[in-house]
């Protein structure tokens, strides 16, 4: 009798042992991502970097990511509202994508402290369950800005920027730098439509630029889509763009479009799985360099190869080389200042 006993609760044990082993294993695998962004995941920009960040990392972690959804077009006022409702249903990751959320993400971590919230792009730590992320486009802008000074026949490159902040402030002024290394005697004019979704706006800075001599144009965020536009409003010529992302490449207008970098946000979103399994919800800033993976560069071969030339390529590949094996080498571009251009 006493050895049916223990051999009930030997059995009773093994099953409780292989029931919160299981339901370990469940919880795990019971990550559920929203995304909000501003505006749409097929935006050739922003919003599409980080979606197509999501579905890397889905496809590289097979089953650790249960669910995913975006919330597209989504206003600052009706932040909350959708956060709520991701949060009530049981998504325990939410990416609030872009630095004008900062407030309603604050309010939400206070809200919901057992949710992570991702929110970018800043260097600041915000809250202990929240996650920043800061691309040090510096260095994307750089290249592009290489690519710029060595294309130029006229000594004259643009830049249309949405705003003087953040990534984009990174970017803009590593282009300059960029450019002053390949070329100091070009002349690079800077503008910020104030808007990071405007097109129309970005066109018509654009088509001033190349109205007044620019012949290589560059810009960040989906904005800069309105520029390229305006760029390709010149077939017959010899005016041209370097992108900040390399679905730009593939779209009709990329026929003008020679090279561009991205985001690859897959290291941010495997990096938010991993600190998530590990019970950590926040409180540190994820940079993104093309030291850990956070960066590409795609050259437009098929359509813009005679523009394409050895020393463009050597000297673009060898920075990215340099970037690769040193982080943080432009620590000075926040020195660049626009009114000595």
């Amino acid at each position: 009798m006493k050895k049916a006993i223990a051999f009930l609760m030997i059995v009773a044990l093994a099953l409780t042992v292989a029931f919160a082993q299981g339901a370990q294993e469940e919880k795990k695998g019971d990550i559920k991502v929203a995304l909000i962004v501003a505006n749409t995941i097929d935006d050739k920009g922003w919003c599409q970097a980080m979606h197509d960040g999501i579905v890397e990392a889905m496809a590289e972690m097979p089953g650790k990511i249960a669910d995913y959804k975006a919330v597209e077009n989504t206003q600052p006022a009706d932040t909350m509202t959708a956060i709520r409702t991701y949060v009530n249903l049981g998504y325990n990751i939410i990416i609030v994508h872009g630095s004008q959320y900062r407030a309603q993400v604050e309010d939400a971590a206070k809200e919901f402290p057992d949710v992570m919230f991702a929110f970018g792009t800043t260097s600041d730590v915000i809250a202990p369950n929240v996650f920043s992320y800061m691309p040090q486009s510096e260095e994307t802008g750089y290249l592009s800005g290489i690519v710029a000074g060595l294309t130029t026949k006229k000594n004259k490159v643009a830049l249309v920027g949405p705003i003087d902040g953040g990534d984009s402030a990174r970017y803009n002024r590593g282009f300059v730098l960029g450019v002053q290394a390949v070329n100091p005697s070009a002349k690079i004019q800077v503008t910020h439509i104030g808007s990071f979704g405007d097109t129309v706006k970005s066109g018509e800075a654009a088509m001033a630029f190349i109205q007044g001599g620019a012949d290589v144009l560059t810009g960040s965020s989906q904005q800069a889509l309105g520029a390229l536009r305006a760029v390709a409003d010149f077939p017959n010529e010899e005016i041209w763009w370097v992108g900040q992302d390399i679905a730009q490449i593939d779209i009709e207008e990329g026929y003008k479009c020679i090279a561009a970098s991205a985001y690859n946000y897959k290291a941010v979103v495997v990096g938010l799985v991993e600190k998530f399994e590990e019970g950590v919800l926040g409180g540190e800033c994820l940079p993104m360099n093309f030291n850990n993976g956070g960066f590409v560069w795609a050259w437009n071969e098929a359509k813009c190869s005679d523009k394409i030339t050895p020393e463009i390529k050597k000297a673009v590949e060898d920075k990215i080389a340099e970037f690769t094996a040193t982080p943080d080498t432009l620590s000075n571009w926040s020195a660049v200042d626009y009114s000595t251009l």
